[in-house]
């Protein structure tokens, strides 16, 4: 993430803790919401503007410094080598999620079969490998950023590939608070590039509803997934059906 980008991060979470809308921005800077969404989408403001907002949220540049220095020290993927350990392991990999739901370790004991001791000792292998901090009292500190990420193709985006997949699209999706549709077109590369943006800013949106929603009681919570993918794509049974190209027809 670019410095501008982490920037615009922390005045969101400034804005956002004070219960401050786009729209009250919109108010405050006399635009559009719709100016403002995309202000905070593409990073672009007028330093006047800026600085405006940074009065609305009460908080002044040297703070949104601060909040941005310590952001730097938290990981936003893990290596190869930690992922395997943990997809390795079942109750570590419930842990290491448990933990990036904001779930305290009475949480987790109270809804999973591990005991209080195993559960500690698993905390302190992921505080080993710097995925969180285990505070005093077992209080649990993430030191994971908000955008984290598994690595692309790496051994958890791959366990569920092969094994959470198929459990996952095993629902009909019809339920309330599910959706599933499936779109299929024709675009530019320049088109798939600007779906492609969009999905990532739907991503964040994502991150930052779950970071708003972890002081919620626990059982106002319920684990939600969410899969977003675009790719250039057709069913292999279409593509049997394509016209063979001629030896030394352009591409």
């Amino acid at each position: 993430m670019s410095q501008t980008a982490a920037v615009v991060e922390a005045l969101k979470r400034a804005l956002k803790a004070r219960k401050l809308t786009y729209a009250q921005v919109a108010r405050t800077l006399k635009l559009s919401e719709a100016s403002v969404k995309r202000m905070f989408a593409a990073n672009h403001f007028t330093l006047e503007r800026f600085e405006q907002v940074c009065q609305l949220a009460g908080i002044g540049l040297t703070d949104l410094a601060r909040a941005v220095d310590s952001e730097r020290n938290y990981i936003s993927q893990l290596t190869l080598e930690q992922e395997r350990e943990i997809v390795g392991n079942p109750k570590l990999f419930l842990v290491a999620v448990c933990a990036l739901n904001h779930m305290t370790l009475e949480q987790i004991t109270e809804t999973y079969d591990i005991p209080k001791s195993e559960c500690i000792h698993l905390l302190l292998r992921l505080d080993h490998i710097k995925f969180l901090e285990l505070l005093p009292k077992n209080r649990i500190k993430l030191l994971v950023t908000r955008t984290f990420s598994w690595l692309p193709n790496g051994p958890i985006l791959q366990y569920f590939k092969t094994r959470a997949a198929p459990e996952y699209f095993r629902s009909r999706f019809d339920a309330p608070g599910e959706f599933m549709m499936v779109i299929n077109g024709m675009l530019s590369p320049e088109s798939g590039g600007q779906v492609i943006a969009r999905l990532r800013r739907l991503a964040a949106e994502f991150s930052e509803m779950h970071n708003d929603d972890m002081n919620l009681p626990i059982g106002m919570r319920r684990p939600a997934s969410i899969v977003l993918a675009l790719r250039p794509w057709e069913l292999d049974a279409f593509h049997a059906l394509r016209r063979k190209r001629k030896a030394g027809a352009a591409a």
